[in-house]
């Protein structure tokens, strides 16, 4: 048996446990100690992402013009940061440029995420 809140130790990476990879779907736990994206690395996956966070705090980067879809407008030109705390959860379409820009230290930051097709 599994559990989502089995302990990690610090690492030096992220830890990425997959729990279900059936029919394009793809289910991840991550763990987070305080890993960022590199500088300048963004994400850009072909795939949608539903992402939850379960504990630790986080903030998701959003590049300029990209975002989570909501009605606020995302063209100024300067990048979208997202604090997450635990509960707080994102769909991220594919294609939209993303990083982790930072992630709690001190408590691991754990999260949900769901890689699917896009429609």
């Amino acid at each position: 048996m599994f559990s989502l809140g089995d302990e990690v130790t610090h690492a030096q990476q992220e830890w990425v446990d997959t729990l279900v990879e059936r029919a394009g779907v793809v289910v991840e736990r991550i763990v987070s100690t305080g890993q960022t994206s590199p500088p300048d690395f963004w994400y850009d996956s072909p795939r949608d992402e539903w992402v939850v966070l379960l504990s630790g705090a986080a903030r998701l980067e959003f590049a300029a013009g990209e975002g989570t879809g909501d009605d606020e407008d995302e063209s100024e030109g300067t990048a979208r940061v997202h604090a997450m705390q635990p509960g707080d959860y994102l769909l991220i379409e594919a294609h939209r440029k993303h990083r982790v820009a930072w992630t709690h230290e001190s408590v691991p930051t754990v999260w949900l995420a769901v890689h699917y097709a896009p429609r």
